[in-house]
């Protein structure tokens, strides 16, 4: 039904899923003029717990949405199956589920929204963005994350790793990938030479696919308004859904959410795509740097 956001499990995840639905209880509440506090109490919680729901940062039970879509007026047949259906998919484990004891909880909301992704664009200073990391790479960096990890962690972590750039070999719904890397990571010795020639051999071959744009930020660009770490920017089909700002740290991930502050992260990776080296400079620096390892 026009205005109802359905989607199959496969192209949006169960985090994309609570979100879009949350999207859709909060302006059927505000079009009928009820309240949190009054939604609250027709479900027995609290103005908290809806204001989470409609976020998408809480699950949703279908009696609770039944009441809801109730007191909101929703009478529609095929609406109300609709929205149903979408709380059934929101329940559904991720993908990512079989690798809870290697993910930490910061990452997940990442997980859940980065398959969801129409557009998917990133900077990294330190590393080659993990959608386009090699088995062999991820294995040295992961390696450098932490003291001695066993070898099984390790593996499973690079499964993750390798399963996560899935999204960009889909037959279908590829997400528009790109990505400025920082040409200091390309030359800082992280891993063995004949790996890293490995890795920069996949950069050059990914970057022909149509839907992947692989950028170097070169020495030679000189300061730049994102030198304090990583950016990902993910932005979604669906225009309930807003834009996604990550921001990976040593041990923990923001999530800015203020539009000033997603506008900001905007403006800076604009200013990195026209600093960095356009992507066919950016295929003859690979390969000089290649040469040189």
């Amino acid at each position: 039904m026009a205005g109802v956001p359905v989607l199959e499990a496969e192209e949006a995840g169960p985090t994309a899923l609570r979100m879009l639905l949350g999207t859709r209880l909060r302006r059927l509440r505000e079009g009928r003029g009820v309240t949190r506090e009054e939604a609250a109490g027709v479900i027995g919680a609290s103005p908290s717990k809806i204001s989470r729901m409609e976020l998408g940062r809480h699950g949703f039970k279908p009696r609770n949405v039944t009441d809801l879509l109730d007191l909101y007026g929703v009478d529609d047949p095929a609406e109300r199956e609709a929205l149903l259906t979408l709380v059934e998919q929101a329940a559904a484990p991720g993908w990512w589920q079989p690798y809870g004891d290697v993910v930490p909880p910061w990452f997940e909301p990442y997980l859940g929204m980065e398959q969801s992704a129409a557009v998917i664009r990133t900077y990294e200073v330190q590393f080659v963005p993990g959608l386009l990391q090699t088995p062999g790479y991820a294995r040295a960096v992961i390696r450098l994350g932490s003291e001695d990890p066993p070898p099984e962690e390790v593996e499973r972590r690079v499964a993750l790793r390798m399963r996560r750039a899935r999204i960009l070999h889909r037959r279908a719904g590829a997400p528009r990938l790109w990505a400025v890397i920082d040409e200091g990571a390309l030359r800082r010795a992280v891993c063995d030479p004949p790996t890293m020639r490995e890795q920069i051999d996949h950069l050059i071959e990914m970057s022909r696919a149509a839907h992947v744009n692989v950028q170097v930020l070169p020495f030679s660009a000189g300061g730049h308004p994102a030198a304090g770490g990583p950016i990902c920017i993910l932005r979604f089909a669906q225009r309930e859904l807003p834009d996604m700002v990550y921001l990976e740290q040593l041990s923990s991930a923001r999530y800015p959410a203020n539009e000033s502050e997603l506008t900001r992260y905007r403006h800076i990776m604009d200013r990195l795509v026209v600093q960095a080296a356009p992507p066919d400079e950016t295929t003859a620096l690979l390969h000089r740097i290649r040469a040189r390892l």
